[in-house]
């Protein structure tokens, strides 16, 4: 039905033009609608911003420091020829007393079909026996990646069985050259992908056969019940994988490492309770004879999606303990993994060092 309004008649028995609603009316409606509007934006924020921050309080448990199985992803400088002795023994320096096994060197990227270039690591052979020989027990795994064809056209395809063989094979050629393991960082890789599940279950074949681990980086896991759907449909980005998923991967590995930063938290108190959180869904779901690694952000960026004053080793490392402390305190195959070497500080070493070594 039609709103009734009041008209007026002139003199001359003619209506004059309807009368304008009142301005005021229309500056209340309007503001009414936008405290609604913000309230329902708001109140969801402040809601999981409530959570992350009680997340983030405590005293973790006596005994959630390293268990000597950290991790650090290296450059690729380490096997192109810019590195040298000097370099090696001044790594070996740095990595004495710590809880650092396993060192992810740049040795990729991998061809969008799936193939590696040996020019891509001509140093190798040279970094494995000097770190084997300054940094004896320290394992130098080769670190594998390349962008996905999930999101745009260009990229590697593992939907492509032609691409997965030529990976495995690329996996035999690296371990050939000396590698003590695999470390795989294929992004973005889409929750459920059953594709990357298929070359994982064909890579372990090939890294058992030789002994060595095969390890991966890892999505974060929804904070939120079926976050990654949402952000999917709502983006085209889903960024973090479901639980489920991240077991099915954490099965298929010896080694997982969880890509802990560029979470786009404003604050280190709730960037360090989003980290717990993380922790305690990983630990929930990873196998006990999986090693888990947490990452802990050594590098310092304020972008779109991560803040460097609020993604802090400090934070991250109090955030690990607090999550292991509650989910699974003893857990033996548990540690960080720190991203990266060419842009850490000392800073971030002495809180490394400090907070979770000693």
């Amino acid at each position: 039905m039609s709103e009734v309004r009041d008209i007026q008649v002139d003199g001359d028995g003619e209506a004059e033009k309807e009368a304008p609603a009142p301005k005021p009316r229309r500056r209340r409606r309007l503001r009414r609608g936008l405290i609604a509007l913000a309230l329902v934006v708001l109140l969801p924020l402040l809601t999981v911003a409530v959570a992350l921050r009680l997340n983030y309080a405590g005293d973790p448990a006596d005994g959630t420091r390293t268990r000597g199985k950290d991790a650090i992803w290296l450059g690729h400088a380490w096997v192109d020829g810019r590195r040298t002795d000097a370099d090696v023994t001044a790594l070996a320096r740095r990595l004495r007393d710590t809880g650092i096994r396993d060192l992810y060197v740049h040795a990729g990227p991998l061809e969008h079909d799936g193939t590696l270039p040996g020019s891509a690591y001509p140093k190798a052979r040279w970094l494995i026996g000097a770190v084997h020989k300054a940094a004896p027990g320290i394992r130098v795994q080769a670190w594998l990646g390349d962008k996905l064809a999930t999101e745009s056209p260009d990229g590697l395809r593992l939907s492509e069985k032609d691409t997965r063989a030529a990976v495995v094979r690329s996996t035999r050629q690296i371990l050939d050259a000396g590698f003590d393991g695999a470390h795989f960082d294929l992004e973005p890789l889409h929750s459920g992908d059953k594709d990357y599940l298929d070359l994982l279950d064909a890579l372990h074949q090939v890294t058992r056969a030789h002994g060595v681990p095969l390890s991966v980086a890892a999505h974060q896991i929804d904070p939120l019940p079926a976050l990654h759907s949402v952000a999917g449909t709502l983006t085209g980005h889903p960024k973090w994988w479901s639980q489920a998923y991240f077991g099915q991967v954490a099965r298929r590995v010896d080694q997982i490492a969880v890509m802990s930063y560029d979470t786009a938290m404003p604050l280190e108190s709730l960037y360090g309770g989003y980290v717990a959180q993380q922790t305690s869904l990983a630990l929930e779901v990873t196998p006990a004879s999986t090693d888990l690694l947490m990452g802990l952000p050594f590098f310092h960026e304020t972008k779109l999606g991560h803040r460097a004053a609020a993604e802090t080793v400090p934070a991250a490392v109090r955030g690990v303990r607090l999550g292991l402390s509650r989910t699974d305190a003893d857990r033996a195959n548990f540690g960080v993994a720190l991203y990266v070497d060419f842009a850490a500080t000392e800073a971030d070493w002495t809180a490394y060092e400090t907070d979770w070594v000693r």
